[in-house]
Order: C-alpha cells, then sequence, then structure tokens
C-alpha cells in the first residue's frame, strides 16, 4: 500500500511552510564576492521539478518524489572540493589524460581551477581546451558503483583578468590553504564552460542534464547537514527506521539504514535474511531544516503506528 500522505492524517504533520520565491543564501566570502548560491525551493516547485524515483529500472512501482538529476548533480559538485580531470594528451594525441584536480565553484556553479603553466593538465589545455570533471562522494571507496557521481564536459579556459578577483575569492573560500601559492607566477585560474552533464545515481537511475538546467538548479537545502543527519537517523532513530522498513517494505527486515537524505524524503537500505533491497520513503512535505527532519520523520512512524498510507518505493 504506497498512497500519498496528506497534511490532514497526522497531527505531527509538518505545517506548510511558506513559499520561497527566489530567495538566495550565498555562500561568500570575508569580502562579501557572490560565489555558487543555494536556493531553497518552496513546496510547489520541488514538487513540480522532481523526477520520479521508480525501485528499478524495469520498476512498476509508485512515483516518489525526489530531486531532479539536475540538482542532485549541482549539490552532489557543491559539496565536494576535489574531482578527477581529464584533458586531452599533447604528448600522445587523442588520449586522455588524468589528474587529481581541487576546484572552486563560480556563482551558476561552473568550476574553477588554479593550475600551474608547468603542470601536463595545463599545457594539455592550452592545446585543447576540452575536458570533464568525475565529481564522486566519500562513499563511493565502499560502493563505487551503487554511489552517485557526476560527470561535467566543457571547455577550460583562462578566467579573464577582470574576473580573477572575484573567481580568486571563491576558490580561496573553499581551498584556504592555496593562498601559499595562488600569488606564484605561474598559477593561474581556468575556468570550466559547461558543454554538458552526465548524472548518475545509483544503479537504474541517471541522465544528461543540460547546462542552462544545471544552472538554473537549487542545492538542497539539506546538503550541509546531510551527512552528519544521515548519521544521527542511522544511530538514534534506528529502531524508528527499522519499524517503517517492516511496515512499509513488508519484509522481516534486520537492519535499515538511511544512505541518501534530501529535502523530499530518503532512501533507505534494508537487509533481511538472505538479500537486501532498497527504496525510497517520501516526506509528508518538503523540508528544509534538521528540526524538520526529525519532526517529518516522527510523523512517519506515527502514520506506520495508525495504519495510515505513507508514500514510499520499498
Amino acid at each position: 500500500m504506497s498512497l500519498l500522505l496528506s497534511a490532514s492524517t497526522c497531527d505531527m504533520h509538518i505545517a506548510e511552510f511558506p513559499a520561497l520565491t527566489a530567495l538566495s543564501v550565498e555562500i561568500s566570502n570575508r569580502s562579501g564576492v557572490r560565489c555558487l548560491p543555494v536556493h531553497y525551493l518552496d513546496k510547489r516547485s520541488a514538487m513540480t521539478s522532481s523526477r520520479q524515483h521508480n525501485s528499478g529500472p524495469d520498476s512498476d512501482g509508485p512515483d516518489v518524489p525526489e530531486p531532479t538529476h539536475a540538482e542532485r548533480a549541482k549539490t552532489l559538485v557543491y559539496l565536494q572540493q576535489t574531482g578527477s580531470l581529464s584533458t586531452l594528451s599533447r604528448k600522445q594525441p587523442g588520449w586522455p589524460f588524468g589528474s587529481v584536480m581541487p576546484y572552486g565553484l563560480d556563482a551558476q556553479g561552473q568550476p574553477v581551477f588554479l593550475i600551474s603553466t608547468m603542470a601536463m593538465h595545463t599545457q594539455n589545455l592550452l592545446g585543447d581546451s576540452r575536458a570533464s570533471l568525475l565529481v564522486t562522494p566519500p562513499e563511493s571507496r565502499v560502493d563505487p558503483l551503487g554511489a552517485a557521481r557526476v560527470t561535467l564536459m566543457g571547455s577550460v579556459t583562462k578566467v579573464p583578468k577582470e574576473e580573477s578577483a572575484e573567481v580568486r575569492a571563491c576558490y580561496l573560500e573553499r581551498h584556504a590553504n592555496a593562498s601559499y601559492w595562488v600569488d606564484y607566477q605561474d598559477f593561474g585560474f581556468f575556468r570550466m564552460a559547461l558543454a554538458e552533464i552526465y548524472f548518475v545515481g545509483g544503479f537504474g537511475s541517471m541522465g544528461w542534464v543540460t547546462p542552462a538546467d544545471y544552472a538554473q538548479a537549487a542545492v538542497d537545502p539539506l546538503a550541509d547537514a546531510s551527512s552528519n543527519l544521515i548519521r544521527e537517523l542511522n544511530t538514534q532513530q534506528a529502531e524508528t527506521l527499522l519499524l517503517l522498513a517492516r511496515a512499509l517494505g513488508d519484509v522481516e527486515a534486520q537492519q535499515a539504514t538511511v544512505t541518501a537524505l534530501d529535502r523530499l524524503g530518503f532512501h533507505l537500505r534494508l537487509t533481511t535474511p538472505g538479500r537486501m533491497q532498497g527504496g525510497r520513503v517520501a516526506f509528508a512535505s518538503p523540508v528544509r531544516t534538521e528540526a524538520e527532519v526529525r519532526a517529518s520523520l516522527a510523523g512517519l512512524a506515527a502514520q506506520v503506528n495508525a495504519g495510515l498510507p505513507v508514500l514510499h518505493s520499498l
């Protein structure tokens, strides 16, 4: 049974949030320079812009709202600081050349790099500006194929002199230790002008994202708190998660673990005798703070205890 939970069905339901039209919280440095903004979406835009999640590529299960590929890609790039840059080799024409690459972000979320003219990747870029940047989360070390990842493709060129001060401020906000070499004569700022983005959210979840959609996408409002929240839910709310897993998944789950969390819901991995399965559980309403996540989880538990339906794909 998987139906949408309405606001009137639970006393613990989170109140409707006021519309947050074009609200932008700036990630800024001491000088106030505007870098990547974090836009908090209101409920209406969140629901209409969300792509649908299925429990598998061939699933005919319910549609459970989740952020769009563009939003998930933007959030992933925002949360990380280093990626794998692939350039086209000058020494071996046509062959890709990989480099570990710290990056900053401009106001549109485009990567900016502080690189030396002596570096091989810089020499490659001066010969052919086409490149890609692969960004992965820390959990990819444990589950590289199940974790989300994004590949940004574009042309990497030197930042114009008139824009260098703003780009410098944005970069140093993320990489303060670079202040020791940022003024070296052989170092300079380069920016990737995005041509295409490819996002993979895990098994059966992938797709191309246009630069326009990426630029307009919002970083999830829970992005900075998500890691701590997931840890908290998996340790302090383990019994509640197990209750949801057994009731919604209709299985005798031995363990239920939150693997991803956003304003619209969370992904839950169920450990059952002999197998593992997973799916997504939707919040009754979009959340944007840690307190609202806790309240919404309590509301979902109350719904399950009362025998009322919750939207999910377990």
